[in-house]
């Protein structure tokens, strides 16, 4: 796999574990970390050999924004300049993991803030832990959300709360983040890593090519009209009944075993 500056890259078996892991900075978003966010996405995205990708994080941050040391003496020109290119990176990376159809989970065990918040909301499933603090951060230093994040807050937990979140901007526990919906689980820090092991290895068991295409297809009806949307099932299920894992379950259907998939 690639060398990263600001990540590492972990395959084990069908899972690659993509880890942001510049604790000197505390996984705060500079252009450089954006770049590799995007080409880590395409190569693992491309790769017919991963079936989960699992994004996660050493140390206590699992980000903490943009790096705001960026920002010091350039003029308000010069800022909006850099901050639409941090925006427009980090929006491709963001691209990437949403199209490339395989089922991503993410594990915040500390805090996500600003940039680090929004990239939590992209995984399919999010696991956080007891120790996790979310939080939306923007309003402190004078900026609206980016990184998707004011796609993906009211799809999750609807409009007036996405709102709540980010003109209040208070911290959001691990238990709370599961609650209001922002996360799927929350476990004992002691429990964490066992735990996002067991999702990740259940994804990567499954009929990857199914679960990448209904991920797609639930993101997307929310722009679509109902005929449209149905259209969209219609294509995907039929593309589905082509692969080698829908033969599998039919085989083990009609059998006495439980279907062993490939992801093909």
């Amino acid at each position: 796999m690639t060398d990263y500056d600001n990540m590492s890259v972990e395959r084990d078996g069908g899972v690659a574990r993509l880890v942001l892991d510049n604790e000197d900075r505390r996984n705060a978003l500079r252009l450089d970390t954006a770049d590799e966010l995007i080409d880590a996405a395409v190569r693992l995205g491309g790769d017919p050999g991963v079936r989960c990708i699992v994004l996660t994080h050493t140390g206590g941050f699992f980000g903490t924004g943009a790096d705001l040391t960026q920002f010091d003496g350039h003029g308000p020109e010069g800022d909006a300049s850099l901050m639409r290119q941090l925006a427009g990176r980090l929006h491709e990376a963001i691209i990437q993991f949403h199209q490339n159809g395989t089922p991503v989970v993410g594990g915040v065990d500390g805090v996500a803030g600003g940039a680090g918040f929004s990239l939590a909301l992209v995984p399919d499933i999010l696991l956080v832990s007891d120790e996790t603090r979310l939080d939306y951060a923007y309003p402190r230093v004078g900026l609206t959300g980016d990184g998707g994040s004011t796609f993906f807050l009211p799809r999750l937990v609807g409009l007036r709360t996405a709102k709540e979140i980010a003109l209040l901007d208070e911290p959001i526990s691990g238990e709370q983040a599961a609650e209001m919906g922002l996360a799927n689980e929350v476990v004992p820090a002691g429990e964490f890593d066992d735990r996002l092991e067991e999702l990740a290895g259940e994804l990567a068991a499954g009929p990857t090519q199914a679960l990448g295409s209904v991920t797609r297809l639930m993101t997307a009806s929310f722009d679509r009209r109902l005929e449209s949307q149905l259209a969209a099932e219609t294509d995907a299920i039929a593309g589905a009944a082509r692969t080698d894992d829908f033969g599998r379950g039919l085989d083990a259907f009609f059998g006495d075993d439980k279907p062993e998939f490939t992801g093909e």
